[in-house]
């Protein structure tokens, strides 16, 4: 792999039994590639397991503690590692083998997940012992992330990124529908413990994966000077098509994704609802997003004004689910928000990796963790606050109003062709 700033993207040579690059069109052609198929069913499996534990985490914390503000900073915990060092992970992704890393990463989720479930189990899940573990979760998610982000380039030809990018999307929305699906008939049937116990088992499932994968390409690890994270910085600074996609997700990600702060709140104080009632409204959400990742699977190549339209409709579905009135015009609202939401976050991420010189994409997915993931701690805050204080129609206008900024922002920002001729541009 060339490690200079203007380096292209590589040709990845066809392996047997991988039909050439482009010979299948659809969104599921990246799945013509074994190594990306293994991955693909091992994190099929895993991500259920981790919304999962999220979601009975989220139950478990509110009933504990009554309090959507205290749930807020109690999910914030989580993300605090990725907030003060999220783009140093993209640097040492840069610089690691990756799927040695992802073995590790994987394998202490493991551990960490299977914790907690001793611990429930025995009667000690207090919400100390959830922030802790939140923490320590929240370090490993630091390499983690950006690695999974730009492990997934390697498994695929160069032409199938885009559906290879949008199917990893649909991984995590399928996640969303299941891991909560499960968790809401466990929780309304044998409590939250057992939650934790599934998501600890669930990692086996993707350890074993990533041990079976050989990647396509074997990219060769970065130097520390090129691999730094102000070297990083500098690349995305200086190319529209890597700083718009950025910026505009920093906004959505800071006041729009954070339902594991609003949804208890909404389902249980404003619809006077159940643990059921939590998970459908997930469930839904999910639903939504996956049709919207399968969508931007279509697409052969994200241009600026798909991620205006995505984020201009994810404001205003947003803004219709503030408003509905009662829990069956709500569940319709959330699917629309989620077919929009995650259509911006996918056509964020592939534009982001299309448009990223390979010496450079851990730390680019990096910064793109760091504004989506990364600013849950302050976004959690502030949503919670907004919540307690207004209630939580209050806070989804407050992340409707972020998006539509956003879109604005999108709209007005002229991107010139990609000054590295290989790569694509976002006109």
């Amino acid at each position: 792999m060339d490690r200079d700033a203007l380096s292209v993207v590589p040709e990845a040579a066809p392996l047997a039994g991988v039909p050439p690059s482009g010979s299948h069109r659809g969104v599921f052609r990246a799945l013509h590639s074994r190594p990306f198929r293994l991955y693909f069913i091992g994190q099929v499996v895993s991500s259920s397991g981790t919304f999962l534990q999220q979601t009975a985490i989220g139950w478990l914390v509110f009933r504990l503690t009554g309090s959507a503000a205290t749930l807020g900073l109690v999910l914030a915990a989580g993300g605090l590692p990725s907030l003060v060092l999220g783009p140093w992970g993209g640097a040492l992704v840069d610089r690691t083998n990756l799927r040695k890393l992802l073995i590790a990463t994987q394998t202490a989720f493991g551990v960490l997940a299977a914790l907690l479930w001793a611990l429930a189990a025995s009667g000690h899940a207090s919400v100390v012992v959830i922030v802790v573990i939140g923490v320590l979760g929240g370090f490993v998610q630091i390499v983690d992330s950006p690695a999974r982000q730009a492990f997934v380039s390697s498994l695929v030809p160069a032409d199938d990124l885009t559906s290879a990018v949008s199917l990893n999307g649909v991984v995590m929305n399928s996640a969303r529908v299941i891991g909560p699906a499960i968790a809401g008939a466990l929780i309304v049937t044998v409590g939250t413990t057992p939650c934790f116990a599934v998501d600890a088992f669930s990692y086996v499932a993707v350890v074993f994966a990533l041990v079976a994968v050989h990647p396509l390409v074997q990219s060769r690890p970065a130097h520390r000077e090129s691999g730094s994270v102000r070297a990083g910085i500098r690349f995305a600074r200086s190319r529209q098509q890597l700083w718009l996609p950025l910026v505009m997700m920093s906004l959505v990600g800071l006041f729009a994704f954070n339902f594991g702060v609003i949804l208890p709140v909404f389902a249980r104080q404003t619809f006077h609802g159940s643990g059921g009632t939590y998970g459908l409204m997930l469930t839904l959400l999910s639903v939504g997003s996956i049709a919207g990742s399968f969508g931007v699977g279509l697409v052969r190549h994200p241009r600026r004004i798909y991620l205006v339209a995505a984020a201009g409709a994810f404001g205003v579905f947003l803004g219709a689910t503030a408003a509905a009135p009662n829990v069956p015009l709500a569940c319709v609202a959330f699917v629309l928000t989620g077919a929009s939401a995650f259509a911006f976050v996918t056509f964020t991420s592939t534009t982001l990796q299309l448009h990223s010189a390979p010496s450079f994409r851990g730390r680019i997915m990096a910064l793109f963790i760091f504004v989506y993931i990364g600013t849950t701690p302050i976004g959690n805050i502030l949503t919670g606050w907004i919540s307690s204080a207004a209630g939580p129609r209050v806070a989804l206008l407050a992340g409707a109003g972020a998006c539509l900024v956003a879109a604005i922002i999108g709209a007005r920002v002229h991107t010139p062709p990609n000054p590295d001729a290989a790569l694509t541009d976002l006109m």
